[in-house]
């Protein structure tokens, strides 16, 4: 019984923890949520698609919520275009063996990122060249770029046009919140595209 009320009162620690940096960004950055949100429903309205990129957690929360654009959230809808560009390992293990792994991801979004479409850079450094030279594609070919960023957004966040900065320390902290906001993404896309509001309107 000792050890179940040490490990209830662990859990209750790091819960609060986990809550008391949702709360934080719900006071701080709400509008950079609204933005971000903003940007990537036109982006698939016009047509376009999503680009991600992250490394290790990272690029494990990348390839989750691209697939949810890909398959489907809440909604029985038609596929959103999105991509992780770790995914193709072939591309990316090519890449980095013959460029060096700064540019696994930049390579990749000089090939699929064309105008008009979003990449969404996700790294709790903030300090992943790999990340910051496929933010730097991205701008040079007129592409938005949002970042889901931990700390202090490091070098990549001048990089991004709207960035959520997760103020942790802790990766897992960080990529808890991503996760939080990526889904919130998800589902106001869907809703936007095709739900009774988006229906309504045609």
């Amino acid at each position: 019984m000792t050890r179940t009320i040490t490990y209830e009162a662990a859990a209750r620690a790091q819960f609060q923890a986990h809550q008391q940096m949702v709360q934080r960004i719900i006071d701080e950055q709400l509008p950079v949520v609204a933005r971000q949100t903003e940007v990537l429903v036109a982006c698939y309205q016009r047509g376009n698609k999503s680009i991600w990129c992250g490394n290790g957690g990272s690029a494990a929360d990348a390839q989750h919520l691209a697939a949810e654009f890909v398959g489907r959230y809440l909604l029985d809808r038609p596929p959103l275009p999105a991509l992780a560009l770790h995914t193709d390992t072939s591309a990316l293990t090519g890449i980095a063996n013959d460029y060096g792994y700064e540019h696994a991801f930049a390579r990749q979004a000089e090939a699929h990122l064309v105008p008009g479409d979003v990449l969404i850079c996700m790294t709790t450094s903030g300090h992943s060249l790999s990340i910051v030279r496929a933010a730097e594609v991205a701008r040079r070919k007129g592409c938005e770029v949002l970042g889901l960023l931990g700390r202090d957004g490091g070098i990549v966040a001048p990089l991004c046009d709207h960035a959520l900065i997760v103020p942790a320390q802790p990766s897992f902290v960080i990529q808890e919140v991503y996760m939080v906001v990526g889904h919130f993404l998800c589902d106001q896309v869907e809703q936007a595209m095709f739900g009774p509001e988006a229906l309504t309107d045609e």
